[in-house]
């Protein structure tokens, strides 16, 4: 008897000092119903209410035909949710039991076995519940009620006496995306976006790690960790970071203990392209009595970053300095990947950051009216060594500063914040996208009639949360070396002399003002973070709009229906004509499109790169889509590289050689992105003809790379002789001193449309099952190889008599090959 009581002791007293655990409610069995309902139907968390209302065969899938127009009124509806699980006794004796929601949309209420337990008004935070006085041992109920997030935000917008722009979507902290954008659906869901689980902890447990390095330069404790300890237990308790242990004494409630870390040898983080990103894993064990009672582990990487803004001639300079040295940054915009979050996979995070780097980018914006992306993104960008220049999720609206909206966003920043500080990828927070632009550029004040007192209540509201909350909460949770803020972007409207000389600068000249791609030669600002140009997706992906046998016809519904600007059609076609020829086909209109949106971008990021260190960066608009869309992304919504990805992947190359035609001269740059410097260079120009005659050769002699970039401007017309501008083409070549090629180029002196092609023979030579060699005996303008699978290389130009190999990342039996000529001469 005695036995048995003292075997019960001890597994009890195991049981309560075992360590912090979890469990999942989210692979529990979910229902859902709308709220006026009595029906139960199968639900899955996470998810969204649209997702369930498809798999349930309620609602026709919005990014298939014309459907979006048929499931709008899901967004007036309110929903519930609910799960029934079991609690044994032994749990139950947990000291403490904490139910936590990493993410609601939006607004909800959240009870337990009847009780209401919280109210929750913002999809972005994360909501920890004590609820151990509230389980009981077999069965409990867990319900929360979605309100309908529009209804809710115009009961919040009458509190505001005059109209605000985007009204409702600005008094909701949700994606604001959701609500609709000129690339993207309006599809306003609900529902438990993220994982929902059970915290059950003894003693003490970690609340938080914040990684402090030390970057004074002295070689001791290159890492020190600032680890957050809630204690219930007052005692002493050892934490142990990898192999190195301390004792602590701590008392009840919140604890900041402070611990030094040295790595021998240590290995820096470079961004991609100047080497490898290096990164250090730490498992953080909190131990009493010698028993592990919970543990956390964090992957970080030793790197220095310096956002650097000082006067000079021309302005002030706005660049990033990244090891103690200024790095070009080559990049993109980011939106969500889907239009239903919880549907982008770990999978999907990992190969768009691939291609990424794949394509030379070393900086990622993440735009503010998505979502702060899940741990996978920013893993992914930590591994490849991709920056992120993160925006807290606000965009092109006005904003309120009551006393309740500062404080949530407060609480959204705060735990932001903590989840993402210690990623080395991370380099700038940006308080929000064109919101200062909204206000100044956009004539929203005029258009709703406001009074002199509702403009500056404006601009009260956008100090208080942009120049005062975000920037405050910032200095309370990180540290000073990564405390980098930028309040809004851009910093100045385009439409200002100021957006080119200092900031960042959105320039949508091209595209909103409808100038032609050649002013992007004038438009150079000190860093470009936002420009694009739309094309069309591929192929592939523009039959998955159809539910059934695709219409492939641009006066098509549902084509028209993914095109979501509403000039969009008409923009494309203007630009077009332009530079193009126009096809009535529609799958050379879906050729020709996407060369449109590659050729734009390429004149834009080359005359950026031409302008360094003047301009020290280009971020165009957009890397991906949340659905199959006709937009500006590089990357189509099934992952397909449309031409642009292809060409930023030629155009971000750390060492390039430019040609800019400029009063009937030829000027030449040579530009190097990586650290080395580049000596002993020479560049040379052939002129050549599209049947591959070089009638002339221009070389430059050996120089360093400064003397490259000043290299004699060329008359055009006297090195043509008697050749026309459209019959030939010019080679530039870059050479190290062993006559090694660094970087090649290829520059024409009419538009495309213009140019005297020859009809090409094409020759594909499979190498292997994943590998081909294509040749030509004519120049090829823009080969585009077609097929079910990916190509290493694609929408290029080939040269005569130089073939070109090209892996494909699965085989292929057959190869159809178009190009320009194709179209030029149907």
């Amino acid at each position: 008897m005695n036995k048995t009581i003292l075997f019960t002791f001890f597994l009890i007293h195991n049981f309560l000092s075992a360590q912090f655990s979890e469990r999942s409610l989210s692979s529990e069995k979910w229902q859902f119903k709308n709220s006026k309902e009595t029906q139960w139907l199968s639900a899955k968390v996470p998810g969204t209410v649209h997702q369930d209302l498809m798999d349930n065969k309620l609602i026709p899938d919005p990014f298939k035909d014309e459907n979006e127009k048929k499931v709008q009124w899901v967004e007036n509806e309110n929903w519930d949710y609910q799960t029934r699980f079991k609690i044994s006794s032994h749990e139950l004796k947990n000291q403490n039991i904490d139910l936590v929601f990493e993410g609601l949309d939006t607004f909800s209420e959240i009870y337990l076995n009847g009780k209401l337990l919280q109210k929750t008004d913002n999809m972005f935070r994360k909501w920890s519940i004590p609820v151990k006085n509230y389980l009981k041992p077999g069965d409990n109920i867990l319900k929360i009620s979605f309100r309908s997030a529009v209804e809710e935000g115009k009961k919040l917008a009458q509190k505001v006496p005059f109209t605000m722009p985007e009204s409702p979507r600005s008094f909701v902290r949700k994606a604001q995306y959701q609500f609709g954008w000129d690339w993207g659906p309006r599809l306003v869901t609900a529902g438990i976006w993220k994982e929902v689980k059970l915290d059950f902890w003894n003693d003490a447990k970690i609340k938080s790690i914040k990684d402090l390095q030390n970057v004074s330069g002295e070689p001791k404790d290159n890492f020190s960790f600032e680890v957050d300890i809630e204690v219930q237990t007052p005692g002493n308790y050892a934490l142990k970071i990898n192999n190195s242990q301390k004792i602590f004494s701590l008392g009840k409630g919140e604890n900041k203990i402070r611990f030094p870390y040295q790595i021998d040898g240590l290995k820096i983080w470079q961004p991609n392209g100047w080497g490898d990103a290096n990164l250090y894993d730490f498992k953080i064990n909190l131990l009493k009595g010698g028993k592990e009672i919970h543990a956390k582990s964090l992957r970080t990487g030793f790197r220095t970053i310096e956002l650097v803004q000082e006067k000079d001639e021309k302005g002030k300079s706005f660049y990033f300095k990244v090891n103690n040295q200024p790095l070009y940054i080559k990049g993109t915009n980011w939106i969500p990947g889907d239009s239903f979050s919880p549907r982008i996979t770990k999978e999907k995070y990992q190969k768009l950051i691939k291609d990424c780097k794949e394509a030379n980018i070393n900086m990622i914006r993440v735009w503010g009216g998505g979502i702060y992306e899940d741990d996978e993104f920013y893993k992914a960008c930590d591994e490849n060594g991709i920056l992120v220049w993160q925006d807290f999720m606000f965009a092109g609206s006005f904003y309120p500063s009551d006393e309740d909206f500062l404080n949530n966003v407060k609480e959204e920043v705060k735990d932001q914040v903590t989840r993402l500080q210690n990623h080395p990828s991370i380099a700038l927070w940006c308080g929000n996208n064109e919101v200062d632009e909204a206000i100044v550029n956009w004539g929203y004040q005029k258009q709703f009639k406001y009074s002199k007192e509702d403009s500056l209540q404006v601009w009260k509201d956008y100090r208080k949360v942009f120049h005062e909350l975000i920037p405050n909460t910032l200095k309370e949770k990180l540290a000073s070396d990564k405390n980098m803020y930028w309040p809004s972007s851009p910093s100045i409207g385009w439409g200002h002399m100021e957006s080119l000389t200092e900031g960042d600068s959105h320039y949508w000249g091209v595209w909103w003002g409808e100038q032609p791609f050649e002013v992007y030669n004038e438009k150079v600002g000190r860093f470009m973070s936002e420009y694009g140009f739309q094309g069309m997706p591929s192929l592939e992906t523009t039959k998955t709009m159809f539910s059934g046998t695709p219409q492939l016809d641009l006066n098509n519904g549902t084509i028209k229906a993914h095109e979501k600007h509403a000039r969009g059609w008409e923009i494309i076609n203007t630009y077009m004509e332009r530079d193009y020829p126009v096809p009535a086909d529609f799958i050379k209109y879906n050729y020709i499109s996407q060369l449109l949106q590659a050729r734009g971008m390429q004149i834009a990021i080359e005359a950026h790169r031409r302008a360094k260190p003047y301009n020290m960066g280009t971020l165009y608009w957009q890397l991906n889509d949340c659905w199959p869309v006709v937009s500006w992304s590089s990357i189509d919504y099934s992952g397909n590289w449309k031409a642009l990805h292809y060409q930023v992947k030629r155009s971000f190359e750390q060492q390039v050689i430019l040609a800019e035609e400029k009063d009937n001269k030829l000027n030449l740059f040579a530009v190097n992105d990586l650290i080395q410097d580049l000596n002993d260079v020479s560049a040379t120009i052939e002129v050549t003809t599209f049947k591959g005659e070089i009638i002339k050769r221009i070389h430059s002699g050996n120089r360093n790379l400064k003397d490259i970039i000043s290299f004699d401007p060329i008359e055009i017309e006297k090195i043509l002789g008697r050749f026309s501008r459209n019959e030939v083409f010019l080679n530039v070549v870059l050479n190290d001193k062993s006559n090694k090629e660094v970087a090649q180029n290829t520059y024409f002196l009419v538009k495309p449309k213009d140019l005297k092609l020859s009809k090409p023979a094409v020759h594909i030579k499979k190498i292997s099952s994943s590998e081909i060699e294509i040749s030509t005996d004519v120049l090829t303008k823009n080969i585009y190889l077609m097929g079910d699978t990916h190509f290493s290389d694609n929408f290029f130009d080939l040269l005569p008599k130089k073939p070109r190999r090209i892996k494909l990342s699965k085989p292929l039996d057959k190869i159809e090959v178009m190009s320009l000529w194709d179209v030029i001469n149907p």
